[in-house]
């Protein structure tokens, strides 16, 4: 881990070296501050958001910002590079003794010649678990994960809190079970891992939550995109990003079929 990044490393290192920074920093928070549940959740989230600004101003200080912590400037849609970051992704979890399922997410979209911009970099740190993940094209190596032991069926992870309406309808499709998983960074990360075969949700997600998990499982070969098969967006004039299928490629189809003839409410 580089404790004080610097200024030449390559946008992907530079994207774990401050999502594992910041991740340690809240472990820090989380053992030493006294603080628990809502009151260590915001202190954890106003500390690393922190972090992350004077970090990227000093390191990348032509470069805008796009945080859940922070006013949105939206000078940033004239820009030709913008850092998406979620300071504390799953801050119920993060705040919540025991819980491993919480994260730090750090990306950057760009433009490119031809394009109208994308992903180009991104990391998800997973602090109590000491692990991030990069969007780079080392093979990911297996790891004590957060669902309980395998079966021989597929799995599909989905939010504990808000699992989407459509979510017994995929596990049906796919012969699948259900598991419920933290934040998004979580779940997306154990689809990385293997330790399941899908990740789908269905609501109240925004750019920040989905950007570095789907810029790290892009890279590793999985199939990301929104419910309906479209492509997900990043650095939009609106932020709100609600749905999201991250899976093994050759499960997309039997899943946005699926989520196509689903109920849509509860």
């Amino acid at each position: 881990m580089t404790v004080n990044p610097t200024p030449d490393l390559s946008d992907v290192e530079l994207s774990a070296a401050l999502a594992t920074a910041a991740g340690e920093l809240l472990l820090s928070v989380r053992a030493d501050s006294g603080l628990s549940g809502r009151e260590l959740g915001d202190a954890g989230d106003r500390r690393s958001d922190d972090f992350l600004q004077e970090q990227l101003a000093r390191l990348r200080p032509d470069d805008a910002v796009l945080s859940e912590e922070s006013a949105d400037d939206l000078s940033r849609l004239d820009a030709g590079r913008v850092w998406i970051v979620d300071p504390v992704d799953g801050t119920r979890e993060y705040g919540t003794e025991g819980r491993a399922d919480w994260a730090v997410h750090v990306a950057l979209w760009a433009t490119a010649p031809g394009t109208g911009g994308g992903l180009v970099a991104g990391s998800v740190a997973l602090p109590a678990l000491g692990l991030t993940y990069s969007s780079d094209d080392a093979p990911v190596a297996p790891a004590a994960g957060l669902a309980p032991p395998r079966t021989d069926r597929p799995r599909v992870v989905v939010s504990g809190s808000r699992p989407p309406v459509f979510a017994d309808a995929v596990a049906d499709a796919l012969n699948a079970e259900l598991v419920a998983v933290g934040s998004a960074g979580a779940k997306a990360m154990a689809v990385v891992r293997g330790e399941a075969d899908a990740y789908v949700h269905g609501g109240g997600q925004f750019e920040w939550d989905s950007a570095a998990p789907v810029a790290v499982a892009r890279a590793k070969g999985l199939w990301c995109s929104r419910i309906d098969g479209s492509p997900l967006l990043y650095n939009r004039r609106d932020t709100y990003l609600p749905d999201l299928i991250v899976c093994r490629p050759e499960l997309s189809e039997a899943i946005i079929a699926a989520i196509a003839v689903a109920p849509t409410q509860a």
